[in-house]
């Protein structure tokens, strides 16, 4: 052969080469599974990716070995990296909260080298095919991060396909768990198509010979499979026919007419004292051209402010409230009383003012029960000014809400932005518009599924099963990031499991109208003012996720725990 002749044919394997190297090692793989999930997550929000994202994992999964000397603390790296990206406006709330951000971003990077561990326990030992593993794999273990410490469920890998509207239906059957699973089904069978080696194919066609390159002996393994191709049409295609069937059933009844207020205060300025006069008087401006705006067209049933946005604290308490040795009893309950009476009048003024009923996120201190306590809640008043319900917030998070141990280490308060710590609310309650009964919720309750299907559930076994879900958070610890965008994507998947419309009202936003399909019908500003009028009634249809819960997520994970059984009592794979 020719000098000239050869040159092409070594540019060409130099480049094979280093496809080798790329291909073969553990970092590049799993780092761009990792960036293009990034990618496909707010604030890129490039959803389509996602389906692309666990490809090279599931490579990895198939892998005979895995390269490197210690590809799992590789692949934690990658994960603990993924996670401080994903993750990174944990950090913006207070200067404490960068040590939350890393230490929850380091234990959710273990659930990457989880995923790729046991799914190489199920595919090399007990000869399950990636198509089936993967997606149980990973459904198993979003379930165990949904739970464990608190339980955490934003980014999660189906929240990508918010927008698919058709495919998301399948959140009423088996929760938004169900469209993770199908995500990473629809990559399994990418993943599976493609070779483990793409150089063995170039390796067979340059010399004739199927052993010309290591690995599995036969160029057939190691070369394109087209089989899953239709597994994935046929799978995909019956979840998206399923959803545009469950859309086809419109809402019916009363309607109910909700101005959602949405101010832009941040919070730093909420928690100054100094400014409470100017926070109240921001809203109620706002809530002032939101009834001019909206009875134009009839009265308004109900206007709704964001968590904690009416600074007058709410004073409850009962007459068998402990009094500490030495206080007088009639005055400490005549001043409880007056502080009670202030923050009613406080709440009747609103109204009278609005000229509807309200619900407000409020402080309260509570003296009952023998316990001095405080509860991040929602007050519902009526038209006529009476206090007629109050939801006490009952999953708290920690650090943010409350801090662990600080009853015993006062010191560790001081570490945080928070002056006390809440106390959690004790049962979910139904608020009353028109004839529809509303179930509200506060700040990061909304990422529980599980909790917010306890709640629901809750409520209709008493016979008060409610019509719509109300969402009141303050997001304006986070300066307009894009955890705006992950927390409405958790009101989207709340609205379609439950199958009820989802509203939020969110100080510097989101604030959302979601009806029960999952669709955004509107939406409030980034970091800015802005009202919503939402005009909702019931919706008919019934969800199975709402009656039969996490089945399907828990049979995952029960899988997971089979396979990592499995990893602990056979032999170790070859490559660890």
């Amino acid at each position: 052969m020719s000098p000239a002749a050869a040159a092409p044919h070594c540019k060409s394997s130099r480049r094979m080469e280093r496809l080798a190297h790329w291909y073969g090692s553990t970092l590049a793989p799993a780092g761009a599974g990792a960036v293009l999930l990034w990618a496909a997550l707010p604030p890129l929000d490039c959803g389509p990716l996602a389906f692309f994202a666990p490809v090279p994992w599931i490579v990895l999964m198939r892998r005979p070995q895995l390269a490197g000397q210690h590809p799992f603390r590789v692949l934690w790296a990658i994960g603990f990296s993924f996670w401080l990206a994903a993750l990174h406006w944990l950090r913006l709330p207070h200067w404490a909260t960068s040590f939350g951000w890393v230490a929850l971003s380091a234990y959710f990077a273990f659930y990457l080298p989880v995923f790729i561990g046991l799914g190489r326990v199920a595919v090399h030992r007990l000869h399950i095919s990636p198509i089936v593993a993967a997606p149980v794999i990973w459904t198993g273990l979003e379930l165990a991060r949904a739970h464990l410490l608190t339980g955490f469920t934003m980014a999660s890998l189906g929240h990508t396909q918010y927008r698919w509207i058709a495919l998301i239906q399948v959140s009423d059957l088996v929760g938004a768990y169900g469209v993770s699973f199908l995500v990473m089904f629809a990559a399994a069978c990418l993943g599976r198509m493609i070779p483990v080696d793409p150089t063995t194919k170039t390796a067979c066609a340059q010399t004739g010979d199927p052993a010309a390159s290591p690995g599995p002996p036969a160029c057939a393994r190691r070369s394109m499979a087209w089989w899953p191709a239709p597994v994935l049409l046929i799978g995909m295609g019956a979840a998206v026919v399923y959803g545009h069937v469950r859309m086809g059933v419109s809402p019916t009844g009363p309607k109910a007419r909700i101005a959602l207020i949405q101010g832009s205060i941040d919070s730093q300025i909420k928690s100054d004292p100094s400014m409470r006069n100017r926070v109240h008087e921001h809203y109620r401006q706002l809530s002032l051209q939101a009834v001019q705006q909206y009875t134009a067209s009839g009265p308004l049933d109900l206007v709704v402010w964001p968590e904690t946005m009416f600074r007058e604290p709410l004073v409850d308490y009962d007459e068998a409230f402990w009094i500490p040795p030495g206080w007088s009893r009639g005055a400490t309950l005549a001043e409880l009383h007056k502080g009670q009476a202030e923050s009613h009048r406080a709440l009747a003024r609103l109204v009278e003012e609005l000229g509807s009923a309200v619900v407000v996120g409020v402080d309260t201190e509570s003296f009952a029960q023998g316990q001095h306590r405080f509860y991040n809640s929602a007050v519902w008043v009526d038209r006529q000014g009476q206090v007629q319900g109050r939801y006490d917030k009952m999953h708290l998070v920690m650090f943010g809400e409350y801090v662990p141990f600080a009853h015993w280490f006062p010191a560790l308060q001081g570490l945080t932005p928070l002056k006390v710590s809440l106390s959690p609310g004790a049962e979910p309650k139904v608020f009353e518009v028109r004839t529809l009964r509303l179930a509200p919720n506060i700040c990061y309750e909304s990422v529980l599924p599980h909790l917010i299907r306890r709640q629901v559930q809750t409520l209709a076994h008493a016979g008060r099963e409610p019509h719509l879900l109300l969402n009141l958070t303050n997001d304006g610890w986070f300066w307009g990031s894009s955890e705006l965008d992950m927390h409405l994507i958790c009101g989207v998947f709340r609205a379609v499991e439950m199958r009820k419309p989802f509203l939020i009202a969110a100080n510097t936003g989101f604030s959302a109208w979601i009806d029960a399909n999952g669709r955004i019908l509107d939406r409030g500003p980034r970091r800015a003012t802005g009202t919503i009028l939402a005009e909702v009634c019931p919706d008919p249809r019934h969800s199975l996720y709402l009656r039969y819960g996490d089945w399907f997520a828990g049979a995952c994970l029960a899988g997971c725990g089979f396979l990592a059984i499995v990893a602990l009592r056979r032999r170790p794979l070859a490559a660890r």
